[in-house]
This record gives structure tokens, sequence and C-alpha cells, in this order.
């Protein structure tokens, strides 16, 4: 069933203000969709007079930039009703008009006003942006049918942004996408006003973008001999080449297309890390010399650009002088992510660098190197943009900052008054997971649902009103080691990166998701006629486990679908239209896999919520932990320990509470005295990702909570993925109370990824038997 037969009753007949779907021109049977606008407009007011478009209404424009304006939106209205309207420059009555604002209206750039009476529709911007997102507006308020005569509903908006800066990404690094694409992704993203994509262009596993002057670009690093199968840690391969690049005539269609729709592109060239597939044709340019391979392999590499190496820069500056010639964006981005100093800190050329320059560490030296690029590119007036990792031995004057690994990047920054792109990966990475079902496509890990994104606040709490002015907007970054073809990218992007667009453009206290979720409803239509393949998650069943506050667990369900039943099962089976239906929450009582699915009829929708569960004593019990986990690995309450699920080995389904060294201690209230013979907890091992098992766990009884007796204690724990500690007494003891403490690998050894560093220590179902 498809989502436009779902929502029939907010795109098709249903919504109509008169009787009829016919086609034919009589006013009294031309449809009329309701006021569903996203992002929604910072003012708007309803109207009683409506306007009827037909075949006789004239689009007026008299600039070329209006006219261009018209054409697209021409171009759009012939797609749904099968003809096109007249330009002309001016008209009488019955007229559309695309103008530019007076002088006493202007607001911000890109500000815009939509005014619909019986006469005529007018859209004045204060740029020609304006008038073009005014013109996006306007198609959000025509029925989706065929028919020869539409009515559009009467409205005044005022109508701007609150962010200049409103952005997706798209990496092609890792996979390549074809031009048609990538003009589909920027039409999908000046659709919600969205106007900066952010076209990552070189990577180590491939450099896209054609440079003249080095063709082995082209013919070297372009391609890799194969790709990774599976999730990383899988480690299989396809054994196929893979590769492809832009030329600079497809790369200047795509600029063109780009401009006409009011979205700026900004390219990013990769340095110093991030450039083995550039070191693989031109060798010469990192510390050992090679030789070198394309990576096949998602991840960082050690191999960099050589900074002590002056034909580095040589290189670079020539690849900058040709993209620049293609990309007319103020903004370069250069990456400055992930760059290893290893390579650096045993190579002579980059020594003696630091010693010439008076630099105090390989961090100073990465500064320097990025320094020395802005320079470059502030003397062909361009700026550059680098991930957060370039406030690293001291941030480049002019460059913008995107803070990515989080929030703290970004208020750094802003603090030393640099413009910031707010891009923080729990918030806004599309390549996580969207939905915690079990047929979910392979995806780098973490969850991020639409209504994640849809909270995310890009201003940080803690900035002055000055300070906050240098937070320019957000991002959404879509990196596509799991993402083999368009139709991936578009199911990992839509419908969040919609939500995204309403947190950059919403006036912030006009924010609202249950609000936001309805004019979705009208919204999915619009991106099924534009043929994309959008994820369906955010109207299926939901699941949330809750403490019953009777020392219990129970399953609450819920579903934004109108008219939907949503019925469940308990016994594993796959529920159907005629299961119990649900009416209020589902009790755990037993280890077993609560199951539920939403119907309207006899059809599904979604991918239905299924739930295991493993019952013992302690489910639901009080738990108290003696310090919080890491932020970043916190499920937001300890009740997340003895809920009866057993988080999985991805750890992205919020379940695992984590700490970054040092000890887990928690106490466990299970409310009265209770036999006893199982104690354990669930751990994990990926030494790869530098999570490790705990040293040591130790387990305690108590009957007061005050004097506890040892009653068992494990040590020397290890084991990849998913490990299951369990201490069988030696007879049945009755407790009140249960301490486990386990201790995590302080320090990462030598020669093993992380070492050094703090290991991860990842606890999640503690269990008593």
């Amino acid at each position: 069933m498809t989502i436009k037969k779902l929502f029939q009753l907010a795109a098709g007949c249903a919504i109509l203000s008169f009787a009829s779907c016919s086609d034919g021109g009589s006013s009294s049977t031309a449809p009329k969709a309701s006021v569903s606008l996203i992002p929604l407009p910072a003012r708007l007011t309803e109207t009683p007079d409506s306007f009827l478009l037909d075949k006789q209404t004239v689009l007026v424009a008299a600039s070329e930039a209006d006219k261009q304006t018209a054409a697209l939106f021409n171009e759009y209205f012939k797609s749904v009703s099968g003809f096109e309207l007249k330009v002309q420059d001016s008209a009488a009555h019955n007229m559309i008009v695309f103008a530019s604002m007076s002088a006493a209206d202007k607001g911000l750039p890109e500000t815009y006003r939509l005014k619909v009476d019986k006469d005529q529709v007018t859209i004045q911007g204060d740029d020609a942006a304006g008038t073009f997102y005014g013109m996006q507006t306007l198609i959000q308020l025509l029925p989706l049918q065929k028919a020869s005569s539409y009515w559009i509903a009467g409205v005044d908006i005022f109508d701007q942004p609150r962010f200049s800066y409103r952005g997706l990404h798209l990496d092609v690094g890792r996979h390549f996408f074809p031009v048609d694409f990538i003009k589909k992704y920027i039409d999908l993203m000046a659709m919600h006003k969205m106007n900066t994509f952010h076209w990552h262009l070189t990577e180590d596993q491939g450099w896209r973008i054609e440079i003249k002057k080095y063709p082995r670009l082209q013919e070297v690093a372009s391609r890799r001999k194969e790709t990774m199968e599976g999730h990383y840690n899988d480690q299989k391969f396809d054994g196929k080449p893979y590769g492809g690049f832009y030329t600079q005539e497809q790369i200047k269609d795509v600029v063109a297309y780009a401009t006409a729709h009011h979205v700026t592109v900004i390219p990013e060239i990769e340095l110093p890390g991030h450039s083995l597939a550039a070191l693989t044709a031109y060798p010469h340019l990192g510390c050992t010399g090679g030789p070198y391979q394309v990576g096949t392999k998602w991840g960082v590499y050690d191999d960099v650009y050589c900074a002590g190496n002056d034909s580095v820069f040589t290189f670079l500056q020539d690849v900058l002088d040709e993209v620049m010639i293609l990309f007319p964006s103020k903004y370069i981005h250069i990456g400055g992510d992930e760059s290893p100093k290893v390579r650096w800190e045993k190579c002579p050329k980059c020594q003696a660098r630091m010693k010439t320059e008076g630099l105090k560490d390989e961090h100073a030296l990465q500064s320097w190197f990025i320094q020395r690029i802005e320079k470059y590119l502030n003397s062909k007036d361009r700026q550059i943009i680098g991930w957060d990792e370039i406030l690293e031995g001291g941030l480049a004057p002019n460059a913008t900052v995107m803070s990515w690994r989080g929030i703290e990047g970004g208020i750094a920054a802003a603090k030393q008054h640099h413009d910031v792109i707010m891009t923080p990966g729990g918030y806004v990475y599309l390549d996580h997971y969207q939905s915690q079902g079990k047929n979910e496509p392979i995806a780098i890990g973490g969850f991020t649902p639409v209504s994640k994104v849809y909270s995310y606040e890009p201003v940080p709490e803690g900035l002055s009103a000055e300070e906050a002015r240098y937070i320019k907007g957000a991002q959404g970054n879509v990196w596509t080691e799991y993402m083999k073809n368009s139709e991936h990218v578009e199911y990992m992007v839509y419908p969040r990166a919609i939500a995204l667009a309403e947190v950059l453009w919403t006036p912030k206290e006009k924010k609202n998701y249950d609000g936001f979720l309805e004019r979705l409803k009208t919204d999915l239509p619009r991106l099924e006629k534009k043929g994309v393949n959008y994820a369906k998650h955010v109207f299926e069943v939901r699941g949330e486990i809750q403490n019953d506050n009777k020392g219990g667990v129970q399953v609450k369900l819920d579903s934004k679908l109108d008219g939907g039943k949503i019925t469940y099962t308990t016994d594993s089976s796959a529920p159907t239209a005629q299961s119990p239906a649900y009416t209020t929450p589902i009790p755990v009582t037993q280890t077993g896999v609560v199951r539920a699915a939403v119907f309207q009829g006899d059809q599904q929708y979604g991918n239905g919520f299924q739930q295991a569960f493993v019952f013992h004593k302690a489910v639901g019990k009080i738990v108290t932990l003696a310090k919080p986990p890491h932020q970043n690995y916190n499920p937001g309450s300890p009740f997340a320990l003895v809920n009866g699920i057993e988080g999985v080995k991805e750890f992205n389904d919020n379940q695992w509470t984590g700490y970054s060294g040092g000890t887990m201690e928690a106490l466990i209230d299970l409310g009265d005295s209770t036999e006893i013979n199982v104690l354990g907890l669930n751990t994990l091992g990926n030494k790869d990702q530098w999570i490790y098992p705990p040293k040591q766990v130790t387990f305690y009884l108590s009957k007061d909570g005050k004097h506890f007796t040892e009653a068992g204690q494990q040590k020397e724990i290890d084991g990849k993925g998913i490990i299951r500690v369990r201490e069988r007494l030696k007879e049945m003891v009755k407790a009140r109370y249960v301490k486990v403490v386990a201790q995590a690998v302080n320090k990462i050894p030598e020669g093993a990824p992380g070492e050094g560093s703090p290991a991860w220590l990842f606890v999640d179902e503690i269990i008593v038997q």
C-alpha cells in the first residue's frame, strides 16, 4: 500500500472544497488543498478568499530572476496538471505575480511575502531567493491530483529563515552517485528551503573530481580494487573494482542547476588527512613515498599529506585553483578531520618543518598546515570551512568551524568569535539508524529517528547573545559507507531532512512535533510524486518500555497514523489485523517476545514493533548508580539495566550504559527478601572500537542495604560481541539488595586501536535469578 493511498485524506478527494474530483474546468469541481506547509512560516494568516487557477491564469514576471522562478513553477505545475501557464511581463487579472518587495517591506535575505486573494496571487521576495521560496510555498498550496483548474486557499504569509545556513551534505567518496541523482538531491533540498549543498568530493576510498593538471587523479585515485561487504566488523570484501568521478563539465552543470534553485554548492577537498587516494596517484606527496593503495576499508588511515614537503602545497594550490573556477561559493571546505600524526612523528621533513616554524607538536603542525592553505584561499577571496579538529593547535584566523563531535567544538569556536555550522553526530548524522525495526538496512550505528532530529536546537546553551550570533545554522551529514545506491541514500535522508529543514527555518517558538507530523502527512505524497524512496517509520507503531511503578515492566504502544488500529501478540507470532487490539500498556511477566503492528483495514503499515524480553527477579526494580555514565552512552535512566531487554552488539538501541574507564557500581533494591542463586550482567567486547569487557566483576548481597557480603567475583573476562557474565551461587541465598561492581580497563594496551586511552566499558542487563 502506498503512502498516497494511506494518506488520501490529506492529499486526495477527501480534503477538496467541493464534492467532485473531476478534471473538468468548472470552479465547482476544482480541487483545493488544505493549508499545510513545511517548513512552517514565520507568520501565516488564513483568509476567506481563494484564488481560482485555470488555463487562463498568467504568470507575471518582469526581471530575469523572477522569470526563471516562474519557469520552475511552470515545470512543476505541468508535471501535476498536464498543462503550463503563459509567462508575461504584465496582466490585468487572473495572475500569479513574481516580484521584488518594496523597500519598506524588506527584511532579511531570503524573506518573502505570499498573498492569495480572489483576484491574484502575489509573491514578493526580498531578493531572488526570497521569491523562489515563496514559489515553493505556493507549490505546497496546490493539490496533487490532475485537473484543469485549482482553488488555492487564501493566505497572507510573511516568512523568513531563522538561520542563514541550512545545509545537507553528501559523501560521494565512499560510494559514487550519478549527476541526475545529485540534481534530484538539490531539488529536494530546495523544496524544503534548504540552501547549501556540501559536496564531499575526495576521500581515502576515492577521488571524485576531475583535475586537468593532475590526470592520475582520474586514472588512479578515482578507483579502488574492491569494496567492503556487510559491516566493517565483518571484514569481508566483494572483490570487484569500483570507481567514478565527475568531469569538470558535469560539475559546471550541477553548479548551474543548484544556482537556479538558490542552493550554494560547497566543495570539500580533504586535507591533510583522508588523502590516501591522492597519495596513490602521486606517492611523492606522502611521508613515506609509498607505494600506496586507494582505500578499500572504511575508517581512518595513517598515511596523510606530508607537511614538510613543499610540493604538497604546490599540488593542493593547483587543485584548489581548478576547484575555485568550478565553484563560485564563498567557502571551500578543507576537511581537517581525523588526520593521524604517526607519519609526521617519524618523518624527517615534518620534524624539520616543526623546528623551522617553531611548532611545539604535531597538532600545531596541522594548524600551521591549515593556516597556510587558508592564507592561499583568502588571497583568492575565499574562506575555509573545516571540521572541528581544526580547533586543535590553534584556529586559522578566518575559519568557519563545523562542529561534528558533539557541540563543544561549536561552543569553543563561537566564544572565539568564529562562525559555526552545527553538525553534531547524535542529532544530524543521517547515516545512523532511524528505526529499531529488525529489517533495517545496515548502517554505521547510532539511533536518530525523525523525532530526535526535530528536537535539535542549534544554538547551544551557555552562549551569550553576542556569541550566539556566530551560530550560522546546521547541516545534515550523509556518509555513504553503507549506502551503495541513490535509493538507499533517499531512504536514509528522507523524511529526516524535512525535520531538519523546519528546525533551521521556522522560529523556535513555533516548533511543535505533533503539528509537524500532521503537516508531514500532506508533504510525503509530494515526495512520492518526485519518486523518492523515503523511509516510512514515522507513522509506524512505536513501543516505549516503562517501569509500571509497581516493581514491574510494561510496554506502551502508540502510532501517529490516522485511523490506525494497533494489534499485538506476546507469543512471538506476527500480529494480524485480527490479533488482540491494544488498549492499555502490556505487562511483561515472562521471557518472550512482544510484537505489535498498526493496520488500516487489513493492510499493515510500517515494520511493526518487536521486542524480546528476558524475565528475571530484578526486572523493573529500583536501580541506583554510584556515578552517572558517560553522556554519549547514557540510556537516560538506570532503569535500562533492569528492563528485561538485552542490548544488541551494534550498541545502537540505547540500552547500553557506558563508561570511559573507571568503575560502574549499581545497587538494586528487589523490594523484599528474595531467593537468589544466579547473579550476572551483560557486557560488550569490540576492541576495534575501544570497547573492552571489564577486568573484574564483583557481586555483593545484603538484607538491609548497609551491610554487604561478597557473593562472587569474575576475572579474566574476554570475548567479542555480547558477553554474558554469570555467577552461580553454591546454594540459594535470601537478600533484598544486590550490588554489582564492574571495573573497566583503564588503559588500552600498546599495539591495539586506541592504545593508551581509557577503554570503554558497556554494561546492559543486570540479571538476578
